[in-house]
């Protein structure tokens, strides 16, 4: 197993560079590294499975409401952990691959998926639990397609990547079955809570999105920047 340096060095170089310097990244790679490491022996696809799965299961309390919404907050954050941790099992012992790393990006996509629907579950507006799982889905889709177009770093870490997306929606359920039962002004504090998480999250994804829009919009008017494939 990598040491943890070694792991976050090897991490950034299969994101494109990736800047492993935040606090936040660099704090949640490094509790995925901690748990991987009495765990070296498992196969890294077993905890990619475990995440979406969890993640899945995460919508059924959901939308049972009160008590439960606490519940569907921590089946969020363990399926961030897991997705976390079949990179750290893969990336730690030296077993990653190209299709590996592929089949991580599809399965957060699908957990991302699953968030949004615990939000809209939860009572969080049809609308508003769409357009975050949109934001989820919308930095990393632009970051492939630039990869297409011929740019090879993955960018700067902007304020919407994915531990914040696993916090804002773990957070989000688990204080909502806090104040379960509460009402402020006449509306129930469950629904306001998520509506409110839902809303922050959306504003967050919008302004990280915008952040790395800017950078790629540099990246694609520097030098080769015409040497593009066709578009679909």
């Amino acid at each position: 197993m990598l040491s943890r340096e070694e792991y976050l060095d090897a991490w950034s170089r299969w994101h494109g560079g990736a800047d492993t310097g935040s606090p936040l990244v660099r704090g949640w790679l490094s509790l995925a590294h901690v748990l991987a490491r009495p765990l070296a022996a498992l196969p890294p696809t077993l905890a990619t499975a475990a995440g979406v799965v969890v993640a899945a299961a995460a919508v059924a309390p959901a939308a049972a409401g009160g008590a439960w919404l606490v519940v569907a907050g921590l089946l969020v954050g363990l399926s961030g952990l897991l997705d976390s941790l079949d990179g750290a099992l893969a990336i730690g012992t030296g077993r990653a691959s190209q299709r590996g790393f592929v089949l991580d990006s599809v399965v957060d996509r699908l957990t991302e998926a699953a968030y949004a629907a615990a939000l809209w579950g939860a009572g969080a507006p049809g609308w508003l639990a769409v357009a975050f799982g949109a934001l989820c889905w919308l930095p990393d889709y632009l970051r492939a397609r630039a990869g297409q177009a011929g740019v090879h770093r993955t960018g700067p870490i902007s304020l919407w990547e994915r531990p914040t997306r696993v916090a804002m929606a773990g957070l989000t359920l688990g204080g909502a079955g806090v104040v379960s039962g509460l009402e402020v002004a006449g509306v129930d504090g469950a629904a306001l809570v998520v509506t409110a998480g839902a809303a922050t999250g959306v504003l967050l994804g919008a302004i990280g999105t915008l952040q790395l829009g800017r950078w790629l919009g540099r990246e694609l008017a520097g030098p080769g920047a015409g040497d593009v494939p066709p578009a679909d």
